[in-house]
């Protein structure tokens, strides 16, 4: 094992041994300290891709919720990922659910949370974004403010204001910790929400692509009215999945706490949407596989379902943030040993595996 891999294997083991979200806070300071792992671009013929109209170096993003509020963003630049998306960011600033709010969950390799969307708000996170690195591709999360009088504004409102920084903008309808914000994800209610969004990305001087992300807990009709309104929406692409309200299979004592669950069980369920949907669209709109990914088979299945790229985050818990550098470089392998020139070729060829 080389002295970095021994050093994160320590810091690790210190970081799991505190209370979760504590710990999380000290792994952002870490990073912004340059301690965390920075191999940089990670790419190849084979790995390099495009993601609605956007160039990645490797088709593996780091998922919002890491970084909330975009407080690390030079060190995320160099850390190896394809895209990097933060928030999720509400019009004002909020303080979430109250505390303890985080769980792990080491014996499913899993975490719940029931943050509520706390964060620093849309103006602070804004100044940073407009002080981010330019040799990265930065997306971000937009949320609405619980007490909000009007939800679906918000989400415009936070595009409005941090759109010229950004190389993306995802629309976050399925988180469940904030009450009601499931139901904006109905075909009516997330119609208008999307007309409002796109209006405001098309007055934005640079017209970044718009995304969506979705619950892993709709059923086969409610997923096939998503994809007739992305596709009415003209929507760039569909992240699935969030985390889910599901417990199946559990084993670990904070299994029955509220919140959303992430993580390894997530895998299963969320491949299976997505491939669901992969069909829904005649594969006509990118998807962004994301749930339970914590190794490079697993970021590859998500593919071979699907996905255009992928994300993680709840495996870097378990497996360090090295871990991203090792899926992408065990994915490259893995598309050549199957004769891929590049993995574009590879995304939805094993669909029917998961339907």
């Amino acid at each position: 094992m080389s002295l970095k891999r021994s050093l994160e294997t320590v810091g690790m083991n210190v970081l799991r041994s505190m209370d979760p979200e504590k710990s999380h806070g000290m792994a952002l300071k870490a990073l912004e300290m340059g301690l965390g792992n920075a191999p940089g671009e990670i790419t190849s013929p084979r790995l390099k891709t495009s993601l609605a109209g956007l160039d990645l170096p490797n088709p593996v993003g780091l998922a919002a919720g890491f970084d909330k509020n975009a407080t690390a963003l030079d060190a995320l630049a160099k850390s190896g990922f394809g895209f990097v998306e933060v928030g999720a960011a509400t019009p004002r600033p909020q303080a979430g659910n109250p505390k303890p709010r985080l769980f792990r969950l080491s014996e499913d390799k899993a975490a719940i949370n029931r943050f509520g969307f706390n964060n620093d708000g849309m103006e602070a996170i804004g100044t940073r974004l407009a002080k981010r690195p330019r040799n990265a591709v930065i997306g971000l999360n937009l949320g609405a403010n619980k007490d909000s009088e009007n939800r679906a504004d918000d989400f415009a409102r936070v595009l409005a204001h941090c759109g010229a920084h950004l190389d993306f903008a995802t629309v976050n309808v399925s988180s469940p910790n904030t009450e009601k914000l499931r139901d904006l994800q109905g075909k009516a209610a997330l119609s208008a929400l999307l007309a409002g969004v796109m209006e405001t990305r098309d007055t934005l001087e640079r017209k970044i692509p718009v995304f969506l992300k979705i619950a892993p807990d709709l059923t086969h009709d409610e997923l096939a009215e998503i994809a007739e309104v992305a596709a009415e929406s003209q929507l760039d692409a569909i992240i699935a999945t969030n985390t889910t309200l599901s417990r199946e299979g559990l084993q670990s004592a904070d299994k029955d706490q509220a919140g959303g669950l992430s993580g390894a069980p997530l895998f299963e369920k969320s491949t299976q949407v997505l491939a669901q949907l992969s069909k829904l669209t005649n594969g006509l709109i990118p998807l962004v596989g994301v749930g339970g990914v914590g190794s490079a088979e697993q970021a590859y299945a998500k593919i071979c379902a699907g996905a255009s790229a992928v994300q993680l985050y709840t495996a870097l818990v378990y497996g360090g943030f090295s871990l991203a550098e090792t899926i992408i470089r065990d994915l490259d392998k893995l598309l050549q040993k199957d004769g891929f020139t590049n993995v574009t070729e590879a995304v939805g060829s094993k669909r029917e595996d998961w339907l």
